[in-house]
C-alpha cells in the first residue's frame, strides 16, 4: 500500500478480497502496510489486483515455496520479533541492538540456575537459555529434569528479569512449556518435527527454530513456514552449526554465511549459536565476535558456573568469568557495526 494509505481503505480492500476466496494477512511496517494474499492466487493477474483501489502501490507475487517467510512477502520490510520481559520489551531484528541469550545446556538446580541467571544479566545478556527436557543422541545420556526444571527456569526469571528460552520436544508438553517461556524453542533435532511445529505455530509465545543439523536453507526456512503458516508470526532463526565431512577438531561446522544469504531471502530476525556451532570453549569467542561483524541478530552462548562438572555440554560452556570478558570484547564489534546497547545496571 502507498505510505498514508487510510485504515478505512484497507479494510475495504481487505473485506472485497476476501470476497474473492482469499485470505488477506495485513502487515503493518515501519512506513508501510502490506497485504499478503494467502489462498488460491496462481491465476490472479497482478494488474486485476492493482485495480482494487488507487492507493495499492504495488502487486508483486511471492515465487518462493516458503511464502510467509519469504522477503517478498513484506516487500522487503525485515520483522521484528517483541518479547516482554520483566526487564522490559526485547526486540530481535536487524534494526535493533544485538540480543545476547546466555545460560547453561541444562537446568541443573535451583542455586545454579539462578546464580548464573544474575552474573549473565550483569554482563549484558537479557535472556537466559537453560534446558528443562533435553534431546541426547545416547539415550543414557542426562535427558533434563523435565517438568520440574521449569518450575527452577520461573524462580530464575523472578530472580534475575531475564526472559526465559527453552525448548520442546513433545507436543504434549508445548502448553506447560509456553506457560512458563518467553520464546519456546524448537531443536535441531525436530527442525522437521511438522507436528510439533504446527503445535508451536498455534500458541501465542514467540518460537526460536534452530537449523537442522543436515537441514538445507530451503529446508529450514520451509520448517519456519509450518509456524508462520499455523498464526504465529513471530519466528528467530538460530543457526547452531551443520554437519560437513570433517568433524576432527569441531562440534559442527558454524555456517555464518547463512546470514547474508539469509537477509536476501527472508525477513525473520536471525540468532547464531557459536557453543553448539563449534563445540569448544575456546572457539566460541572469536565465532561470537565474527557472528556480529557478519549482521547477526543475536547471539545464544553457553555459560555454566562450573563447566568440568556439567551434566550436559560442558566442553563448549564459559565459565561466567570469561563471559564477562567476552561480552567486553563482543561490545567493541558491536559498537563498531552500530548494534550494541549500553551495559545495563544490575538488579538486587
Amino acid at each position: 500500500m502507498k505510505v498514508g494509505s487510510p485504515e478505512l481503505e484497507i479494510t475495504r480492500i481487505c473485506d472485497e478480497l476476501e470476497t474473492w476466496g482469499l485470505t488477506p494477512e495485513k502487515i503493518v511496517g515501519k512506513h508501510k502496510v502490506v497485504i499478503g494474499l494467502v489462498g488460491d492466487t496462481a491465476v490472479l493477474d497482478p494488474l486485476q489486483l492493482q485495480e482494487v483501489s488507487p492507493w495499492i502501490e504495488n502487486v508483486l507475487r511471492v515465487e518462493k515455496p516458503f511464502k510467509r517467510a519469504s522477503l517478498e512477502y513484506r516487500h522487503g520490510d525485515p520483522s521484528e520479533v517483541v518479547v516482554p520481559t520483566p526487564n522490559g520489551d526485547v526486540i530481535f531484528g536487524q534494526n535493533h541492538p544485538v540480543v545476547v541469550v546466555a545460560g547453561p545446556c541444562s537446568v541443573e538446580n535451583e542455586a545454579m540456575i539462578v546464580a548464573t541467571a544474575k552474573r549473565v544479566r550483569d554482563a549484558g545478556a537479557k535472556f537466559l537459555r537453560g534446558g528443562a527436557y533435553k534431546p541426547r543422541t545416547s539415550p543414557y545420556s542426562f535427558q533434563g529434569h523435565g517438568e520440574s526444571a521449569l518450575e527452577l527456569l520461573a524462580a530464575a526469571r523472578e530472580a534475575s528479569g531475564l526472559g526465559i528460552i527453552t525448548e520442546v520436544m513433545d507436543t504434549a508438553d508445548v502448553e506447560k512449556i509456553s506457560a512458563v517461556a518467553d520464546v519456546v524453542q524448537v531443536g535441531a533435532r525436530n527442525m522437521q518435527n511438522f507436528a510439533l511445529l504446527k503445535k508451536v505455530g498455534a500458541q501465542d509465545k514467540p518460537v526460536l527454530l534452530k537449523r537442522g543439523m543436515s537441514a538445507t536453507i530451503d529446508e529450514w526456512l520451509m520448517a519456519a513456514e509450518y509456524v508462520l503458516a499455523a498464526g504465529n508470526p513471530n519466528v528467530i532463526l538460530c543457526e547452531r552449526g551443520i554437519r560437513t565431512f570433517d568433524r576432527k577438531y569441531t562440534r559442527n561446522v558454524l555456517d555464518l554465511g547463512t546470514v547474508p544469504v539469509l537477509r536476501g531471502l527472508t525477513h525473520l530476525p536471525i540468532m547464531l549459536d557459536p557453543s553448539h556451532g563449534t563445540g569448544k570453549v575456546d572457539y566460541v569467542p572469536d565465532m561470537a565476535k565474527a557472528a556480529i561483524a557478519v549482521g547477526a541478530d543475536s547471539l545464544m552462548i553457553e555459560v555454566h558456573p562450573n563447566p568440568a562438572k556439567a551434566l550436559s555440554d560442558g566442553a563448549q560452556s564459559l565459565h561466567p568469568d570469561r563471559f564477562d570478558e567476552v561480552m567486553q570484547e563482543l561490545s567493541v564489534i558491536g559498537n563498531a557495526v552500530g548494534r550494541w546497547s549500553e551495559t545495563p545496571v544490575a538488579i538486587a
